[in-house]
């Protein structure tokens, strides 16, 4: 490697940095936010149409409605199911917190299913042995910018009559056979919380569906199930996207691609900087299924030695930033150990959590940082390998 390259190396490279997106786009956002401070409309101004539309375009689905988060949008999604005490939803355990506390909430039984271990997405010959005669709902997650094997998923669930619902929270953008995630099941939930391949300036969330009538209903729960003004015929809740954080939005999602484009490239570089670096008999490098559009919100390599932790604090005593997303599977939670899941009983999930590292993938991550990254991670095995000699 030459001198000016370790030059540019010299400095920390961060796991994430938004402010690098942000900034360049910085007069293009304050000037669409001074647009929102003129008008007055904080709610329900016209920026939440253009967005609720921009998104229904990438998603390719008839509608897009706003809400304040991803979570809201997974809880909107089984309250719009009418889903309650005794209805059994079908998760992953291998995901973040919200794709089960939505169910929770409602009174649900949580029925956790494990996951295939190339991709951590959810297994589906898991999620089909999981459906009982109380089974209501399925939520597959598309982890880390990768769909799910959704339309197997979906086979499943039609010959049962099982809706799905499909948390699209790390994946807007993502494709499965060509189809966009957040179109095969009934409902998909999109987060645009500021570290997802679309964030905003906090928290914000959307509901994609093709049935116009669970739009309308989706619509009404998240304002009150108010309709008209003081006049409530469910109970909803509050839950609104407001204009600011759409009119953010609605500057970035035009990047989009852009953003997509580079996370694909920054994926591609690693795989040829780990391939040169010989580390392949300690580290498994993420892998993407032949049918399924990547976005990359995460690249997670497993470290299959034992020695995960052991190389997490070497990076970041090297200033590389990493993080281990998940380190506690949800059924090992101690808020949902009356689920009924056991240590050993989702054995592809708890061994994922064990080996898994995230390493920076963020669109505007530089090659120079890539190989810094990729060369610490080459000299934390250098070293360990002159130990042993020792």
């Amino acid at each position: 490697m030459s001198q000016v390259t370790q030059n540019k190396q010299a400095g920390p490279v961060p796991m994430l940095d938004v402010n690098r997106g942000n900034q360049e786009l910085r007069e293009e956002i304050l000037s669409a936010l001074e647009a929102v401070v003129d008008s007055g409309r904080f709610l329900h101004g016209p920026e939440v149409a253009q967005l609720e539309s921009q998104v229904s375009q990438v998603c390719s689905v008839r509608h897009s409605i706003g809400c304040a988060s991803g979570s809201d949008a997974l809880l909107l999604a089984l309250m719009a199911l009418d889903l309650g005490p005794g209805d059994e939803v079908i998760v992953p355990s291998f995901t973040f917190f919200a794709t089960a506390s939505c169910a929770w909430r409602l009174g649900c039984k949580i029925v956790f299913a494990d996951i295939l271990p190339q991709t951590f997405n959810v297994d589906p010959r898991s999620v089909e042995a999981s459906i009982t005669p109380r089974t209501r709902a399925i939520i597959p997650v598309h982890l880390f910018g990768q769909c799910a094997r959704i339309e197997e998923i979906c086979k499943i669930a039609q010959r049962r009559e099982i809706p799905v619902i499909e948390d699209v929270a790390q994946a807007i953008g993502a494709a499965y056979h060509g189809r966009p995630a957040g179109t095969w099941g009934q409902m998909g939930c999109l987060s645009f919380y500021p570290t997802k391949n679309l964030g905003g300036f906090g928290d914000g969330g959307m509901l994609t569906t093709n049935i116009d009538t669970m739009a309308d209903r989706l619509r009404l729960l998240a304002s009150h199930g108010m309709r008209p003004r003081y006049y409530h015929q469910v109970v909803g809740i509050n839950s609104r996207l407001d204009t600011l954080q759409a009119a953010v939005l609605s500057v970035k999602i035009r990047r989009l691609d852009d953003y997509t484009r580079a996370r694909q490239q920054n994926a591609q570089r690693y795989y040829e900087l780990f391939e040169q670096a010989h580390v392949q008999d300690s580290i498994a490098l993420p892998i993407c299924e032949p049918h399924a559009r990547h976005v990359w919100n995460q690249y997670g390599i497993r470290v299959r030695d034992g020695r995960r932790d052991a190389l997490k604090k070497y990076l970041q005593d090297e200033g590389i930033g990493c993080e281990v997303y998940y380190p506690v599977p949800l059924h090992q939670q101690q808020c949902f150990q009356s689920c009924g899941f056991p240590t050993g009983s989702l054995p592809q999930t708890e061994l994922a959590a064990q080996e898994i590292l995230n390493l920076p993938i963020y669109p505007e991550l530089t090659e120079f940082e890539q190989e810094r990254v990729v060369e610490r991670i080459a000299r934390f095995y250098r070293e360990s390998y002159s130990r042993a000699a020792a």
